[in-house]
């Protein structure tokens, strides 16, 4: 799986200020990724307000990445819920010709037990075409899954590549690292530790800020693949400001805010977010515009 190596971003989906989707500015965040070095792409995350566009509208976002893309990075589709039947004929009823794999997302605010976490990736597993991605994001979904389930999975189902552990947690990090199988992908979904999972041993990041500056993050999580720590965290101390920034308010107001900065996007978002405040907008300008 060496198509998931490295950074990945989870991609916003940009909104007009009549809250519909810009394709356009889409299209243009996609290649300004390709451009500067990102190595794959993820579509409709919790970072796409995906659970506030309608399924005509997710078609019609993964219709414009994928014609943008048009086969250069792999694809990640989020394909994810608290209703394991429903996830099910979401997978069956999707077009992934031009997907290399799901990310799903672990079931929230049900909060099952770690066996009812299992029973619920174990199901999917057994329907899905593509290679699955775990997402565990406990400040999200309000239950952790812990390394023992992760790691059951992993042994469990060839078809079970990897996770995205997005619970800031060093201690879990590690676990994970120090226990996986070989070919296991251990990818950081914290854009503050990612620099330091990929040194212990990480596959990269699924991230946030790298979508807005491509070049630098993409560059950072590849020196930190090489063991170049030192010149690594050069670039981590340079994003450090505002890879904080970007999650004081919400995820993706502040992202959002970074692309309204860069001229590339608006930084409308659908309620029962709100746009980040003017005061965060300021910071969030400041910042940008220390990186060139």
């Amino acid at each position: 799986m060496t198509k998931f190596l490295g950074t990945g971003v989870a991609l916003i989906t940009p909104f007009k200020t009549d809250l519909s989707i810009d394709h356009s500015a889409l299209a243009n965040i996609v290649n300004f990724n390709i451009d500067n070095g990102t190595e794959y792409l993820v579509i409709c995350g919790t970072t796409a307000e995906s659970v506030t566009l309608n399924k005509q509208e997710k078609k019609d976002v993964i219709a414009t990445i994928s014609k943008a893309n048009n086969g250069r990075l792999p694809l990640v589709l989020g394909i994810g819920g608290n209703n394991t039947a429903e996830v099910i004929e979401e997978i069956k009823a999707t077009d992934l010709s031009n997907i290399d794999a799901i990310l799903s997302v672990s079931p929230y605010y049900t909060k099952p037990t770690q066996e009812g976490i299992y029973q619920h990736f174990k199901a999917i597993s057994e329907v899905s075409p593509k290679p699955i991605i775990l997402y565990n994001v406990p400040g999200r979904t309000a239950v952790n899954m812990i390394p023992t389930t992760t790691l059951r999975l992993a042994n469990d189902f060839e078809n079970i590549i990897g996770v995205k552990e997005a619970g800031n947690n060093v201690g879990q990090y590690l676990q994970l690292l120090k226990h996986k199988p070989k070919n296991f992908l251990i990818i950081s979904g914290d854009d503050d530790l990612a620099l330091g999972i990929v040194l212990a041993g990480g596959a990269g990041v699924i991230s946030v800020l790298g979508q807005a500056v491509p070049k630098d993050f993409s560059n950072m999580i590849r020196l930190g693949l090489e063991g170049k720590s030192k010149e690594a965290y050069k670039l981590h101390f340079k994003l450090m400001d505002v890879t904080a920034q970007i999650f004081e308010e919400n995820n993706p107001a502040g992202i959002k805010a970074v692309f309204e900065a860069l001229g590339l996007t608006q930084a409308t978002v659908r309620m029962p977010l709100v746009v980040a405040s003017n005061a965060l907008k300021e910071k969030i300008k400041k910042s940008v515009a220390q990186l060139n």
